[in-house]
Parts: C-alpha cells; structure tokens; sequence
C-alpha cells in the first residue's frame, strides 16, 4: 500500500465532526417539523380547511358568512336545535382572525402529536376536546336560562373556533413531557388561557365561558387524553412530544 492510499484510507476511518454535520443539515432538518401531507395529514388538511372558510369569510357576501356563522355556532340555542351540525361545523372557522397565527399554533401543538400518534388517534384527542369543552360550559348556560338565571340572549351568543380542540392537544403534549420541561409548558399554557381571556373584555360572560372552556379543554388533555396516551405507546419514538 502506497503512504497516499494509507493516508486517504486513514481519513476516511475518523469520525466526522458532529457539529459539523449539525451544521449542514440543521437548515433542512426544521422542516420536517412544517405540516405537510405526507407526515402529518390530519394538521396539514385541518390548515387548508381553515384557510378556505377564512377565505370565504373574507370574500363572500357578508349576509351569506353571517348566516353561515350562526348556523355554525355552538351556543346554547343551536345545541338545542341542530347539536351535531353546531359541534362540527363550529370548529371550522376563524371569525375576524388572521389564519397565519394558527399555522404555528398548529405546528406546535397538534403536529408533534400526530407524528407521534399518527393522524387518527390525534383527530380523535382533538375533537373529544372540542365536543367536552363545548358541552360542559354551554350545558351549564342552558340550565341557567331554563331556571331563568340568565336571559334567553345569553343563549345566542357566536361560539366558533378551534382553541378548545388544540387546548387539549397542547394539554396532551404537556403530559407526555418529562421533568423541569413538563412545569415550564404547564406553566407556559395556564398563561396562554388566561393571556386569551384578558384580551378580551374579562367581565363578560361570553369570556368567562370561553376562559372556562379553554381551562377544560387544557386540564382534560392533560389529566384524561395525555395518559391515555401515554398507556397506548408508553415508549417515545424520535419524534415525540419532547
């Protein structure tokens, strides 16, 4: 063996460096955490529902979109009249809100999910979230106007959006976390719920409700749906909620 061949071959033994791979693949390695059809199928066609009705809210005769809102709403008066349309339909719109804040809400609190858990049993944690949360602070209201505590008003309110159902995704998550991690994103999501709550007019009752179902959706992911997960695949996998 020639020095030259000793010497290529003795390069070609070392380890390379691992900052050095770090580096190289660190500007493509984030983009597997971007929803996209392939990884995450229920976030990514989740996303694109919800820009097609922000669209539509945007675009579409005004008369059309309101009609479209209340029918969707689950206040106590739809709950009554229409439950299963109100509790799925209401989960598919963003009224008056930008639709690129949610990309990263989705990102960051539904998409490790589904990678973890795959695109089925995340669809389910979401919207066991959305539906609880709804009926257990709308049940209430609709008991306190029936004793004539509220007024009927207070049955018609708009209730629409998906916070509950990523609430109980992020609750979830929060859970399956370990140690000083779990406290700080336990922490970091009771400050979201109550961020949410005083930016909007705190004395209200539609915002007590509201604060009341985030609070559910979040402590139901993480006391009921985190460890059941957690008993379902007790062994994280490499791209897990951590």
């Amino acid at each position: 063996m020639t020095i030259e061949a000793r010497s290529m071959l003795l390069r070609a033994e070392r380890p390379i460096s691992s900052i050095a791979v770090a580096r190289r693949r660190s500007p493509w390695a984030l983009l597997r955490y971007v929803p996209n059809p392939r990884t995450t199928p229920f976030t990514f066609g989740y996303l694109v529902v919800l820009l097609a009705t922000t669209l539509l809210l945007e675009f579409a005769d005004p008369a059309v979109t309101t009609r479209l809102l209340q029918l969707s709403s689950t206040d106590a008066h739809n709950l009554w009249r229409r439950p299963l349309t109100s509790l799925v339909s209401s989960a598919i719109w963003l009224p008056g809100e930008s639709w690129l804040p949610y990309v990263l809400i989705f990102a960051v609190a539904v998409a490790p999910l589904e990678r973890r858990f795959g695109a089925r049993t995340t669809a389910l944690v979401f919207f066991s979230g959305h539906i609880v949360a709804t009926l257990g602070t709308e049940l209430p209201v609709m008991a306190l106007i029936s004793a004539h505590v509220l007024p009927n008003s207070a049955g018609r309110w708009l209730d629409l959006g998906v916070s509950y159902g990523f609430f109980t995704t992020a609750g979830a998550l929060v859970f399956l976390l370990h140690g000083r991690a779990r406290l700080v994103a336990l922490v970091a999501m009771e400050a979201f719920v109550a961020a949410i709550w005083l930016s909007d007019d705190p004395a209200s009752l539609d915002s007590i409700v509201t604060l009341l179902g985030h609070a559910f959706a979040a402590h139901f992911g993480l006391l009921v749906c985190g460890p059941w997960l957690r008993a379902r695949n007790p062994r994280p996998g490499p791209d897990s909620a951590g």
